[in-house]
């Protein structure tokens, strides 16, 4: 089975870690960094498994950039 290189990115949220793949809408989250991205992997393999024809983005060389917003 051919491998897929993927980019995840992941953040602390409250009490928890936040991971999540920026090629395809799949997301997840654990009380570690560790235990995200494993979480994440198993939501993964779960998504290419049901999904016939998965549609990618491609991502090149993420950024984190901060952005304000005004809003009513």
């Amino acid at each position: 089975m051919p491998k897929i290189a993927l980019k995840n990115v992941v953040w602390k949220e409250g009490k928890y870690y936040v991971s999540q793949c920026l090629n395809v809408d799949v997301s997840s989250f654990g009380k570690t960094k560790k235990t995200a991205l494993s979480n994440l992997d198993e939501a993964l393999e779960l998504y290419f498994e049901e999904t016939k024809v998965p549609k990618f983005n491609k991502v090149e060389r993420p950024e984190i950039v901060s952005m304000q917003l005004k809003h009513a």
